[in-house]
Order: structure tokens, then C-alpha cells, then sequence
């Protein structure tokens, strides 16, 4: 923008303003009637709806995979997009916080006084990219697989494998298919091509830490410690 356009841009904002009505009391008025409408619309859906408590917190369990809530997915999604653990603190604070800082820094970035998005493609660009990223981050969360419960095929005889699994806190440290979180344990849906099946057992009695012992799974319910080796064992690629 050259001076005789700038010059020309603040006589038409000047009549433009003395044409419009005063921040105080119009403006304050508008919000406030919004801010206490928004409020009370909240106050009325929460005496209505309740909030959703769910059952009450057991510190001694090992089978709960927490989940966030649905506006921390698109962070949730970016921690499994990241999968080398020496970045996790990149995809936790570093990108978050750098993303921040440049949505902060844009309006001193792009100073184009015009409102048209086409005729400021920078900030338009910014704008679009951010939402559409935490758009699509959000979308992958939501879709995600519930972290109880396995959905890779198998065969019939180790579905009772695959339930023991799911509900042992496995998904917790490791993915099987689209289940599960991709560390800080190796993924296991190939571990079959990896490991044998006396090398699994043995790995379950004797784990690495912080991976709890199944030796008391073994002693008090063996058909369910056997299961859930069997359908360690059967876990290939190529099924």
C-alpha cells in the first residue's frame, strides 16, 4: 500500500466511523446480552443434561487406557503421528506451542488492511491450513478404535485370546492393527513373525519394565494366560 492509499483508506475509515454508533454503551451491551445468553444456555443444558461422571475411579486397575476428550484430539492424533519417543516433546509442546506463536505473530506478518480473504492469501492460507489440520487430527481421534477393544481379524479359536488382550491393558503400551498406542511398547501385530510362541510366554512372565508381569495371570486363571499367548503366537502380518 502506497501513501496516496493509505491516505485514502483512513478518510473513508474516519467517515465511516463518525457514520457508526459508540463503543460504549452499544457495542458493551451487545456482548454482555451474549455473554449472559451464552451462559445461561450452558447453566440450562447442564441442569438438564448433567455431566457424564461415569463409574468411579479405581486407582489399583491396570486394564484403563485413558482416552482424552474430544477437543484434545487433534493433540492426542498428533502424539500417534509422531512415533520416535525422542520427539514426544516436539509433538506435545514443541509444534503445539510453535503453531501458537506464529497464529500469535500472523496479524503483525501480514498487515494488509483489506478484508477480502482472495486479496490476502497469507493470512487466509494460515487460517485454512490450521483448521483443516486440527480439522482432519480431530476426525483420525474420533475414529480411532476404542482402546479396549481389539478389531483385527482372527481365527475363531483365538478370539478368547484376542478378548484377554484387549482387556489386560495390552493396548495401553502397544498397537495391535488400529487398536492400542504405538509405544512406548514395540507393536505386536506381527510379533508371531518376530518372536516365538515360548519366547512370548517367557516374555510375559519375565517382562522388561515398565511392562507388569502376567505370572499372576498364569497361576490363578491359565486357560486365559494360555489364550492370550496363543493369540500373541498367531499374530502375522500376512493374516
Amino acid at each position: 500500500m502506497n501513501r496516496q492509499e493509505k491516505e485514502q483508506y483512513l478518510r473513508e475509515y474516519s467517515l465511516l466511523k463518525n457514520q457508526g454508533k459508540s463503543f460504549f454503551p452499544y457495542a458493551v451491551i451487545k456482548d454482555s446480552f451474549m455473554a449472559v445468553l451464552v451462559m445461561a444456555v450452558i447453566i440450562f443444558m447442564a441442569l438438564l443434561l448433567g455431566a457424564e461422571l461415569g463409574p468411579k475411579a479405581d486407582p489399583t486397575t491396570t486394564d484403563f487406557v485413558p482416552r482424552p476428550e474430544w477437543y484434545f484430539f487433534f493433540l492426542f492424533e498428533l502424539l500417534r503421528v509422531v512415533k520416535p519417543p525422542e520427539l514426544v516433546v516436539m509433538a506435545t509442546v514443541g509444534i503445539p506451542t510453535i503453531c501458537m506463536v506464529l497464529l500469535i505473530l500472523l496479524p503483525f506478518i501480514d498487515r494488509n488492511p483489506e478484508r477480502n480473504p482472495l486479496k490476502r492469501p497469507i493470512a487466509t492460507l494460515a487460517g485454512i491450513t490450521t483448521i483443516g489440520a486440527m480439522a482432519y487430527l480431530t476426525l483420525l481421534g474420533a475414529l480411532a478404535g476404542t482402546p479396549t477393544v481389539i478389531e483385527l481379524e482372527t481365527k475363531p479359536q483365538f478370539e478368547a485370546g484376542r478378548d484377554v488382550a484387549a482387556q489386560s491393558g495390552c493396548l495401553a503400551c502397544h498397537q495391535i492393527g488400529e487398536n492400542g498406542n504405538s509405544g512406548p511398547g514395540p507393536n505386536l501385530t506381527d510379533i508371531a513373525e518376530r518372536l516365538p510362541r515360548q519366547a512370548i510366554e517367557r516374555t510375559l512372565l519375565n517382562p522388561t519394565s515398565p511392562m507388569p508381569s502376567y505370572q499372576a495371570l498364569k497361576d490363578e486363571q491359565p486357560e486365559k494366560f494360555d489364550d492370550l499367548v496363543g493369540y500373541l503366537g498367531s499374530l502375522r502380518e500376512t493374516e
